[in-house]
């Protein structure tokens, strides 16, 4: 009897749904919707551009070649072990999954790694900004202590020549004296990562492809509009083009379960570990939201661990708003549409030169 009365209220409860469905139907969405919604987003964001190269300075084949086989390159760090591609590897989307990336001797750097895709495009380089181009970062990491260790400009070039780069590098540079330098080191590596573009569907809604979006990231895309996650994460790589305080409506650390760290003496607090300034206290680079379904962990700290919550996050601490169960799935939705296929001239690992004999 248990058993029959449970069955009925079942198939009560499928009616009663039945119904709602039939006096409340999804709303529709039009071609009407889909122009307006492209011309919203128009309106905020950019399609990524076909090349990202520096005014004057041409990606040669050559020069990118050689900022590949850089990129892989570990045995230039101070422990033979770190590169570029330990931060940054295909396997995660050009990121590295940890939520606290590893330098120089497997020390636990206080920062979490970003994606290298789109990043020549952002307007500095690191969460602080502390670097203003990719080439900069290249040439500071290859000195850095907590990177690849280094001490010198001639600690470096020593070590590439023996690993037999001088012929890459006359051949990348044949107008320098000294082709072999940590300068062009920075250049090649720099022409390389401005090919790492990532086109991706949102590219081509932009573009006036309606369909290149399901329903629901059509939906998430006006969320994030309307909601106001679009003040900060806009343009071209939607974010990563302005600094915002982490942490407007509360301490950030209340929220996303944050820890001190020993190299910040306490908790991070952003742009100011570099200015010195307490105007840039919890002022971070706003990261850039192309391909961030793919590169999880989240946040400066990598504390949060899957996309929705740090959707719930981001709302709760940029902009004192709760939103429902269904508002962040189809936020969530339209952050999947900026996954781009990784590059297939990055994922194919490069043959580096072998030391002459």
């Amino acid at each position: 009897m248990k058993k029959t009365h449970q069955l009925i209220s079942s198939l009560s409860a499928l009616a009663l749904a039945a119904g709602a469905f039939l006096l409340f139907p999804p709303l529709a969405w039009s071609d009407n919707d889909d122009q307006a919604l492209i011309a919203k987003a128009n309106a905020l964001f950019k399609p990524l551009p076909a090349s990202s190269a520096l005014e004057n300075t041409e990606l040669t084949p050559l020069r990118v070649a050689l900022g590949k086989s850089l990129f892989y390159e570990t045995r230039v760090s101070a422990d033979g072990r770190l590169g570029c591609v330990t931060c940054h590897n295909p396997a995660y989307h050009g990121a590295d999954s940890l939520a606290l990336t590893v330098g120089v001797h497997g020390k636990q750097l206080p920062r979490n790694a970003h994606t290298v895709f789109n990043t020549s495009l952002l307007i500095a380089q690191h969460y602080g900004g502390n670097r203003a181009t990719v080439e900069e970062q290249a040439y500071k990491a290859v000195l850095s202590p907590l990177a690849y260790g280094n001490t010198s400009n001639e600690q470096v070039e020593t070590k590439l020549t023996q690993l037999g780069y001088l012929p890459l590098f006359k051949a990348a540079y044949p107008q320098d004296a000294k082709p072999v330098s940590v300068e062009n080191w920075s250049k090649a590596i720099g022409a390389f990562e401005r090919t790492l573009l990532t086109p991706a569907p949102f590219d081509k809604f932009l573009k006036g492809d309606a369909q290149a979006l399901s329903r629901n990231a059509k939906l998430g895309l006006d969320k994030f509009i309307n909601t106001g996650c679009a003040g900060c994460h806009n343009g071209v790589t939607v974010g990563g083009q302005s600094y915002q305080k982490f942490g407007i409506t509360q301490d950030y650390w209340l929220v996303t379960g944050s820890t001190p760290k020993e190299a910040f003496k306490g908790y991070d607090k952003g742009r100011f570990h570099d200015t010195k300034d307490e105007a840039d206290a919890f002022m971070f680079k706003v990261p850039q939201l192309r391909n961030v379904a793919a590169t999880p962990p989240y946040f400066h700290d990598g504390s949060v661990a899957t996309l929705p919550q740090a959707v719930r996050v981001m709302a709760q601490l940029q902009l004192g708003k709760q939103l429902s169960d269904e508002d962040v799935s189809h936020i969530v939705s339209f952050l999947e549409s900026l996954t781009g296929d990784i590059p297939a001239d990055f994922a194919q690992v490069p043959r580096l030169p072998v030391a002459p004999h």
